[in-house]
């Protein structure tokens, strides 16, 4: 065979075939096409005449010492009547780059020949995110912060009560509005210092290095780690994400001594019920396209006598940033939080919204959308993955009317009992 004795590969008489075609805004994202018995890729082009302009280019990756995908070392430009092909490998890494014509498409025939299984390397693990308890601020950094009507009893009883049904809730104008905007302010600066963050099989956005952080984003920091919000976060919720929160045992007590007095019990931790599909997210959202990695945590479940524990990061978002799904076990129960930025005139069509699914399906369970100043948490049980959508083309439109800039940023945070 022809391309047997190309690429030096014995190859099987099977062949998968199939027909590819890619509009205005459309990619794939990272990913090495390996699957048991692939050993060539190939792609013939049928595309009208094309250029580098117009996107869609075959982008292929180096790898690290790991074997873990670093940035593009070559692009190849579609050409009709072209046929492209390369091995199939642990390191074969490549994308699609966006289409950027509104008027052509990229038509293409692809698919794989194949032949015995080449062997993997072991599987690396990357460092996670550290884990910290709550830092010791009281309750005076949420007066300082948060708008009052989140601090008043009575509200967070009603937010408690609806996020137990839905297990997820978006809070509107959390922070008071000169405190906002002061952030937004340190923001727009553009004086920070962002770290691309990777490997692209994963993820592709900014991250922001906290040493260099203005002191209202180091404060800002503070209050998501701080031991008031740890407290908040438990009346909103009813997960026990403080020594004062009641717990299960607690609840069902109350709940007797309530039961005998005759009084009607409030809303309480024990009507949640994290481990029935039931109180996963939900969402009527339209099924996403997006397939790739989640940042779920390859770990033990965690004691639920342990201190609960925190971690975050204030990311930058723009054109070509997105997070994937990937297979990682999950094994823990999270509270997610995030806190938007520079996100006014934002578009759902622009992606940059975070997606959550259930573990081997595609229907998305919900969908959390940029907004201004709004607080979104979301608890994730072990079969619930997310992904941020990629960011693409028609986000740049946003900058051309009357916004200053393309992106916006979000403060995420994961919360564990």
């Amino acid at each position: 065979m022809w391309l047997s004795d190309i690429a030096k590969v014995d190859l099987e008489p099977t062949v998968d075939l199939s027909c590819a075609k890619y509009e205005y805004t459309d990619a794939l994202l990272c990913h090495d096409d390996e699957l048991e018995g692939r050993r060539i890729a190939f792609i013939l082009y049928l595309v009208p005449p094309w250029d580098e302009s117009l996107g869609g280019t075959l982008d292929l990756y180096n790898t690290d010492e790991h074997f873990q995908p670093q940035q593009i070392v070559k692009s190849l430009v579609p050409s009709w009547n072209t046929l492209a092909f390369f091995e199939v490998s642990p390191v074969s890494y490549h994308q699609v780059s966006e289409v950027l014509s509104e008027g052509k498409c990229r038509l293409s025939v692809s698919g794989w020949f194949h032949g015995p299984s080449l062997a993997r390397p072991a599987r690396y693990f990357e460092p996670l995110l550290p884990r910290t308890p709550h830092i010791p601020r009281d309750h005076e950094i949420l007066y300082d912060w948060i708008s009052p009507a989140y601090l008043d009893i009575s509200f967070q009883a009603q937010i408690q009560e609806e996020f137990e049904e839905r297990s997820e809730i978006l809070l509107k104008s959390f922070f008071k509005a000169e405190k906002f905007e002061k952030v937004c302010e340190a923001l727009e600066k553009g004086d920070l210092e962002w770290i691309s963050q990777g490997p692209p099989n994963k993820r592709f956005y900014e991250k922001a290095e906290e040493g260099r952080l203005p002191d209202i984003l180091r404060e800002c920091m503070e209050l998501f780690r701080s031991e008031a919000l740890f407290l908040l976060l438990s009346n909103f919720t009813g997960l026990k994400l403080h020594f004062l929160a009641p717990s299960d045992e607690e609840e069902d007590e109350e709940k007797e001594i309530i039961g005998t007095s005759n009084v009607e019990a409030g809303p309480g931790h024990s009507s949640f019920k994290p481990e029935s599909r039931e109180s996963s997210p939900r969402s009527s959202s339209d099924t996403t396209q997006n397939k790739a990695e989640s940042e779920s945590e390859d770990e033990e479940p965690k004691n639920r006598s342990s201190v609960p524990t925190c971690k975050g990061e204030l990311r930058f978002w723009k054109n070509g940033h997105y997070t994937l799904v990937h297979d990682i076990k999950n094994t823990e129960f999270a509270l997610d939080l995030l806190l938007y930025c520079g996100c006014e005139g934002w578009e759902a069509e622009y992606g940059g919204f975070t997606s959550y699914i259930a573990k081997g399906e595609d229907e998305e369970l919900l969908t959390v959308n940029p907004e201004n100043n709004s607080l979104a948490l979301v608890f994730r049980d072990k079969e619930t993955l997310k992904f941020v959508k990629y960011i693409n083309h028609r986000s740049l439109e946003r900058k051309n009317t009357n916004q200053s800039r393309a992106g916006f940023w979000d403060f995420s945070f994961v919360y564990y009992e």
